[in-house]
């Protein structure tokens, strides 16, 4: 059974970072590619990064290209994202999911591309003043 814990959210102010983390379990976490997408209220969930198997290829949004760093260590089965330059528009519940191939797929952005059961619970980011 795929087990995604996300933690690290919280209220930062606007410029402020974080850093959120995906422990996995219940599967070999280093042969998957691994996402974030996030979910902001009456907003559909959106692809934020993803990461390749080996970590050797990422992709963001290009709304967060430059402030936000995915990575990955495979010996710890964690997935992590480092949040700098949060933004008032950044604020959602951030959930990480497990890809269905070793890479990022062309569709990588869209949660249909993923199985309704690797997802995990989310991890909250506010920001504010």
């Amino acid at each position: 059974e795929v087990q995604l814990v996300e933690s690290g959210g919280g209220l930062v102010q606007p410029g402020g970072s974080l850093r959120l983390s995906c422990v996995a379990s219940g599967f070999t976490f280093s042969t998957y590619a691994m996402s974030w997408f996030r979910q902001a209220p009456g907003k559909e969930r959106e692809g934020v990064s993803c990461i390749s198997w080996g970590g050797g290829s990422t992709y963001y949004l290009d709304s967060v290209k430059g402030r936000f760093t995915i990575s990955r260590d495979n010996a710890k089965n964690t997935l992590t994202m480092q949040l700098n330059s949060l933004k008032t528009e950044d604020p959602a519940m951030y959930y990480c999911a497990k890809s269905p191939s070793v890479y990022c797929s062309d569709s990588w952005r869209l949660p249909s591309s993923y199985d309704p059961n690797s997802w995990g619970q989310g991890t909250q980011v506010t920001v504010s003043s």
